[in-house]
């Protein structure tokens, strides 16, 4: 009789992408069967998809949630979300990877595979080392922001409460998820600006890329100088302080003679601010979203489908592949068949990637999108449906780039459309093409090539 192969050798013999998908659906089953327990709500009751949802949202670091975190779950389940939000932010792989090393052991190889693809532009001997340090980093990070924003809420609250809200704050505010105890997010304090700037700061350090932050570290200590500034960290730099600034002066200018006319231009500034900050994936808010014009929503929009930097907590596409498609169409109109950055030629078959990317996100976008406008209630009237249009496009846009804003419609959704959104959410966070490879089971291949004939075009 031939013994079951080890469950550790099958782990072994799963492609990489699997195992990814995998490690994210194990943390939402588990987060799922714990939130569904008496002790994790007030009232000892939520429905399964309610908890499904939230820990989907808490896993990919997204923050959309169909109940208020502060008064319906009991701090019991609050830290269940908390804890949830950590492993999503880090990723599971990265929680993996270092129980590995703790213990001694030897990282098995798809591990390390997945490691250097998530955390490395290129390849590196020091995979662990940068590990070791995306975790120091990580809490370093989150502890000074509890410590900030513990004293900042101080004044208003018990010594227990604001450490408890500092940390809760801190770690969703790194980990890019959005989920706050306050039922307004933060609209409360969006002239504070002291919390404005710890919230904004960590969301940035959370959402730039721990490779970034890694090379960045190195050049501070001395270790990297002798080497060059690689191009990843000058395109994420650069493209994410114009999004921020030209997001925000947008915002401004949208918005200054209607939901900001009744606030001084200071004021003013910092809420949009924060916005363009924010809806780059991290979910929190200043101000209500569904009171902002159509032309505001649009740049968000487009803020959340771009996203934060690979390598870190946010999803999207990527503020690099953003770069590289304007390098890609500028090369194009100067009649140039090379991408080149920084003195620096990108290899075609990234350029090919990022395209590839943009084309699946926006038909994946799309297709959920004409789902949810299928399964959502209509209302009284068709007039109340259409006004619905660009509220659902929000939620399906926000929920691929893992933010968490809303214009108030995600406790409405029917159940296939939460259940649309999870799916929407877990995509945005493992990525699209990890996805795609799941579904379609197939590796890249040169294929048949025949013989060539030209096709019209534009």
């Amino acid at each position: 009789m031939i013994m079951p192969q080890p469950i550790v050798a099958r782990i072994q013999n799963i492609h990489p992408a699997k195992l990814v998908l995998m490690s994210y659906l194990a943390v939402i089953a588990a987060g799922t069967a714990l939130l569904t327990l008496p002790c994790a709500t007030a009232s000892g009751t939520i429905a399964w998809h309610d908890a499904l949802f939230t820990a989907t949202s808490a896993v990919c670091v997204t923050g959309l949630v169909v109940v208020d975190t502060g008064t319906y779950f009991t701090l019991f389940g609050q830290l269940v979300i908390l804890t949830l939000i950590q492993f999503g932010g880090l990723g599971i792989m990265t929680f993996t990877v270092t129980v590995f090393l703790t213990m001694g052991r030897r990282v098995p190889l798809k591990q390390r595979m997945i490691m250097q693809e998530t955390f490395a532009h290129t390849p590196r001997a020091d995979i662990f080392q940068l590990t070791k340090a995306i975790f120091a980093f990580t809490f370093a990070v989150e502890l000074l922001g509890a410590l900030l924003l513990w004293l900042i809420w101080l004044e208003e609250f018990a010594f227990p409460t604001a450490l408890y809200h500092a940390l809760f704050h801190s770690v969703s505010a790194f980990c890019n998820a959005g989920f706050s105890l306050f039922p307004g997010s933060f609209v409360g304090y969006r002239g504070a600006l002291p919390l404005n700037a710890v919230i904004c700061s960590l969301i940035v350090l959370g959402g730039i890329g721990f490779p970034v932050v890694y090379e960045i570290q190195l050049r501070i200590s001395g270790q990297g100088r002798r080497n060059k500034v690689s191009v990843q960290l000058r395109v994420v730099v650069l493209t994410t302080l114009i999004l921020i600034m030209a997001g925000a002066a947008l915002l401004l200018w949208s918005e200054w003679h209607y939901a900001l006319k009744a606030y001084s231009f200071g004021d003013g500034l910092l809420i949009a601010l924060f916005q363009s900050i924010t809806c780059r994936t991290a979910g929190f808010n200043t101000i209500d979203i569904s009171s902002l014009r159509n032309a505001s929503l649009a740049l968000m929009i487009f803020l959340m489908f771009v996203g934060a930097s690979p390598g870190s907590c946010g999803g999207g596409v990527k503020t690099t592949t953003l770069a590289l498609l304007g390098a890609f169409t500028w090369s194009r109109l100067r009649g140039r068949f090379r991408v080149n950055m920084y003195h620096k030629s990108i290899p075609a078959e990234t350029v090919t990637k990022s395209v590839s990317l943009v084309l699946l996100a926006f038909g994946l976008i799309c297709g959920v999108f004409f789902l949810l406008l299928l399964t959502h209630p209509v209302g009284s009237s068709l007039i109340v449906e259409r006004t619905q249009f660009i509220e659902i496009l929000f939620e399906v846009v926000s929920a691929f780039g893992t933010v968490g804003l809303s214009m108030g419609v995600t406790a409405d959704l029917s159940v296939s459309g939460k259940l649309l959104i999870i799916l929407m959410m877990l995509i945005g966070r493992v990525g699209v093409f990890t996805f795609a490879y799941v579904i379609a089971g197939t590796e890249a291949r040169a294929g048949v090539q025949y013989a060539e004939q030209n096709l019209m075009i534009g």
